[in-house]
């Protein structure tokens, strides 16, 4: 025992004293975690370029009364983070505003100081620009989903709070009020799921899915290609697509927009699954077997 302590010395006195090359030091110090994502064809966070962002999805949050919201949902894509409540149908505030042959979808958006990483702001809902664009896309996306045939001269209110931004606020948002419409009892044709496809950093070469803040935004004066969708997967519908961005040919644009629709799908089988479990618990309270959280009341 003694002497295989002492050689055991020898050896580590021996591998102390090699010289270490400086290739060794360089590679060492020089491969970074981005380095070793790129090899590997990952993005920067990890994922595939066809693999969306991870969901959390908490059906019915706000506990639901006789005056308050009617349905809501709470969903989490990646470091995104919407609210979605829903009221009504309920009567029009004014009568010019009601419509004889079905009801008006009234949508209100508004973000949270501290949504944003960067911009800490104090944004109004009523004037900022991009929330208002925002939710002129999502009214128009739900006019295109919910049978608004079956209450005419109603009003049905759609409420939106984005709690953290890291990209993507729009599809999140219309994952989010479409799952408070499912769990205020509102009629739809379909599911309405989102996702978005694109571009980083003015590349055209692998399609991504899913972007965040960070592949959303231009990098290196390249502007990143973003095209947000919205459709009814089990139609195969598309109600919503958007595209700022400048493409070099149509054959570019049927890639986005595939990728993006292949996103839906798998956004949409997250949301039914999340639908499902919500269903089975409350039919567990019905039968005096189980409970529902609720996190937060009103």
């Amino acid at each position: 025992a003694i002497f295989s302590k002492s050689l055991h010395q020898k050896r580590l006195q021996t591998n102390l004293a090699l010289p270490i090359d400086n290739e060794t030091k360089i590679m060492g110090s020089s491969i970074r975690r981005t380095d070793l994502l790129a090899l590997s064809n990952l993005r920067d966070d990890g994922r595939k370029p066809e693999e969306i962002r991870r969901m959390r999805i908490q059906m019915g949050p706000i506990t639901s009364t006789a005056k308050s919201v009617g349905g809501s949902a709470l969903v989490e894509m990646g470091l995104t983070v919407v609210l979605a409540t829903v009221k009504g149908p309920m009567a029009c505030v004014r009568r010019s505003d009601e419509l004889p042959d079905r009801a008006i979808i009234d949508v209100s958006i508004k973000a949270t100081p501290f949504a944003p990483s960067g911009d800490r702001r104090v944004t109004n809902p009523n004037t900022d620009r991009r929330l208002i664009e925002i939710s002129h896309m999502l009214k128009r996306a739900l006019e295109a989903t919910v049978l608004l045939h079956l209450y005419p001269k109603s009003r049905i209110e759609v409420s939106v709070v984005i709690l953290a931004d890291d990209g993507g606020r729009l599809c999140a948002s219309i994952n989010a009020a479409s799952l408070a419409l499912v769990d205020g009892g509102i009629p739809m044709k379909d599911l309405l799921c989102s996702c978005s496809a694109g571009y980083a950093g003015g590349t055209t070469d692998t399609t991504l899915v899913d972007l965040n803040r960070r592949e959303e935004s231009s990098n290196g004066g390249q502007p990143a290609v973003h095209l947000p969708c919205a459709m009814l997967p089990q139609r195969g519908t598309i109600v919503l697509s958007q595209c700022e961005s400048r493409l070099p040919d149509f054959d570019t644009l049927e890639r986005v927009l595939d990728a993006a629709m292949d996103g839906c799908r798998a956004v949409f089988d997250i949301l039914q699954a999340a639908i499902q479990e919500h269903a089975s618990k409350i039919l567990a309270i019905r039968n005096g077997n189980g409970g529902i959280d609720t996190p937060f009341s009103q």
